[in-house]
């Protein structure tokens, strides 16, 4: 079984698929040796972590997939890639499903915002007519061809529109083709339930929980309770990994040692196996020519 097949097949189980948020190579690494079955490629820490800038449409379709790449080749489970709008209209979205699953991505996030997109938890965010989006979805749909490659359609019309014009949308992705339903940025508990209210039980549908964001932090079992079927934490790691680094760097430089932060690192033999240092000099070993 594939990893798109895999993915597509744990929207079915009972219990609430958690994702966490990998911005590079190595948080994805770490996610899944702390046991997730799947994980997330956040664009935000994309955007933080190769240009050290905020999220608003400065990266790439083909500076995106490098990462991804990256990440799939890293993992042994399935990976749901934020593909932001697909980098234009439904030709460039074709292409770009297309690259998702010559790369082995298990599903993907397209979302309805004009380009160039912004975090869906800032302001002044800016959508596409919803029709062009369903074109997008048809566009996606026919370009995953026969592989199990899992769609998510993303609608950011909460904030500009309102809550009833992204529910609407999220009615209408769904029935274009996308196997996931996400209205992104909820406002309240009650705009949670309003989403999970207004389609039919057994729709899979989205959540996105962002420490300081829009929605409110709600637990797994929580949004399981409501009716949603996938939630990401996309920033967890990242958010973890600014501060730690932050107050690092502020010790060196402060007292210019690291000696009061050594309890809050990895040791050096401890991240030779993180990043499988071993398993290198195996085959180095079998490969050499002394």
């Amino acid at each position: 079984m594939d990893h798109a097949t895999t993915l597509r097949a744990m929207l079915h189980r009972p219990e609430i698929v958690v994702l966490p948020g990998a911005y590079d190579a190595l948080s994805a690494r770490l996610a899944q040796q702390a046991g997730f079955e799947a994980l997330f490629t956040t664009g935000f820490g994309f955007s933080a972590s190769a240009l050290g800038a905020p999220d608003i449409g400065l990266l790439t379709m083909s500076e995106t997939m490098e990462r991804v790449r990256h990440i799939v080749r890293a993992i042994d489970v399935p990976l749901v890639a934020d593909m932001d709008t697909g980098y234009g209209n439904p030709l460039n979205v074709i292409r770009t499903v297309r690259e998702c699953v010559e790369s082995g991505v298990a599903g993907i996030i397209l979302e309805d915002q004009e380009w160039p997109k912004k975090c869906g938890h800032f302001e002044n965010k800016r959508v596409i007519p919803a029709e062009e989006q369903v074109a997008k979805l048809h566009a996606a749909v026919e370009a995953r061809g026969d592989s199990d490659l899992v769609i998510i359609g993303r609608t950011d019309a909460r904030g500009p529109l309102g809550l009833d014009e992204g529910i609407r949308r999220g009615k209408l992705y769904h029935e274009a083709g996308a196997d996931v339903v996400f209205v992104e940025a909820p406002q309240s508990l009650d705009e949670l339930r309003a989403i999970a209210d207004a389609f039919p039980r057994g729709t899979p549908l989205f959540a996105n929980m962002i420490e300081g964001g829009k929605t409110p932090l709600l637990t797994a079992a929580e949004l399981q309770e409501i009716g949603f079927t996938m939630v990401v934490y996309p920033l967890s790691g990242l958010f973890s990994a600014a501060r730690a680094i932050g107050e690092t760097y502020r010790a060196l430089h402060d007292t210019k040692t690291t000696a009061s932060r050594r309890d809050h690192m990895v040791d050096f033999h401890e991240f030779e196996s993180i990043v499988n240092a071993p398993g290198w000099r195996d085959i180095e070993t079998r490969h050499s020519v002394r």
